[in-house]
């Protein structure tokens, strides 16, 4: 009697143990997502609408993700906060908004004279870059996945021209990251503003100059009409890298092949965020120039100036802790051999196809 007892519980207990991993596996997940720039701004917003709108398309409405833009939720540098504290499980963004959590962060969105929007993905892919990254994620309790870049930059919008280095002194200028570093110790005054709020800055006169992202969103934000000269390229962000941050408890809570449609939708955002950069960069440069501003280029002297000056931020940030030494010098070691081999096929065909392209 005792061993029929048995083995019905047995058998009771493996029918519900099969049932539930089934019910487990098809459970509802409702996640909130943050950003700090606004829902519709172009590039960022919309392909962080699509990545959410694809998740709950490819998990058939397992998992809904409801996206709020900077300030409806949390404030636009309040994100990181709240996916580490869970007020929200996941947020768009990019690394740098946070490097005040650690330094190394830093180089995963990219720094001054760095690896460009296809050199970053493929450190962090297939070099040491991703392990790095979520190690230094790692103590705030967020993963993090690669969701694309806007290429290269532009230097930024400008009320009087830049003909030296003496030009940047006492210039107030809206620019993040690494680029603030540079610019503070070569005499200018920088603020991190949030997005929304660049235009209102220029025109206000709180700032003499800006920098936003590049043709595109420059020109739907307006930053043309307040800003004569345009400097391009950036120096500062030569393809800054954007993310997906996802709180590791919610992360955990997910079913495998939820995890695999997170990774899989992260993954055709970052291609389609940065075709469609460059795409509508292409397309909305000339309009820019229709727009009668003036494009510039920075002087040698000041390029130098800016090297010389990020080369010994790098090392004095990377001074500070083990593994923003450990990044740093993975990054550079990548950096070095990629311009090597650029210099050879990208450069060399970018000058095969102009001079094909304008042959009479």
């Amino acid at each position: 009697m005792q061993r029929r007892n048995f083995i019905t519980t047995a058998a009771a207990g493996a029918a519900t143990a099969g049932m539930a991993a089934p019910a487990a596996a098809q459970a509802k997940f409702r996640w909130n997502m943050v950003m700090p720039w606004p829902r519709s701004t172009p590039g960022v917003g919309v392909n962080a609408e699509r990545f959410a709108q694809r998740v709950t398309a490819m998990s058939g409405g397992r998992i809904e993700i409801k996206l709020y833009g900077a300030g409806e939720l949390v404030p636009p540098f309040g994100v990181f906060d709240a996916v580490h504290t869970g007020t929200a499980q996941i947020a768009h963004g990019t690394p740098y908004y946070w490097a005040s959590k650690s330094p190394a962060l830093h180089w995963f969105t990219g720094v001054p004279f760095g690896l460009t929007a296809t050199e970053l993905p493929a450190w962090l892919y297939y070099g040491d870059g991703n392990k790095l990254w979520q190690e230094a994620y790692a103590p705030f309790n967020v993963t993090a996945f690669y969701a694309g870049s806007s290429g290269v930059q532009a230097g930024g919008w400008f009320r009087k021209e830049i003909n030296s280095v003496e030009d940047l002194q006492g210039l107030k200028i809206r620019i993040a990251g690494l680029g603030a570093d540079v610019m503070r110790r070569l005499g200018a005054t920088t603020v991190t503003t949030p997005p929304g709020e660049i235009l209102q800055n220029l025109l206000s006169g709180a700032i003499d100059a800006a920098e936003w992202i590049g043709p595109w969103n420059d020109r739907a934000f307006g930053l043309q009409t307040v800003a004569k000269y345009y400097y391009v390229p950036a120096f500062h962000e030569p393809g800054p890298g954007l993310e997906i941050l996802v709180n590791k408890d919610e992360w955990n809570k997910l079913p495998a092949d939820l995890q695999e449609i997170i990774k899989t939708a992260a993954s055709a955002t970052a291609n389609e965020t940065l075709a469609d950069f460059l795409y509508h960069n292409i397309e909305s440069f000339g309009p820019l120039l229709s727009d009668g501003i003036e494009l510039r280029a920075f002087p040698e002297d000041v390029v130098r100036a800016m090297a010389k000056e990020s080369f010994e931020v790098f090392e004095e940030m990377a001074a500070q802790d083990p593994l923003t030494r450990k990044v740093h010098d993975s990054f550079m070691a990548f950096l070095k051999k990629a311009v090597v081999y650029n210099e050879r096929f990208d450069t060399r065909l970018q000058a095969m196809r102009k001079l094909a392209l304008t042959q009479g």
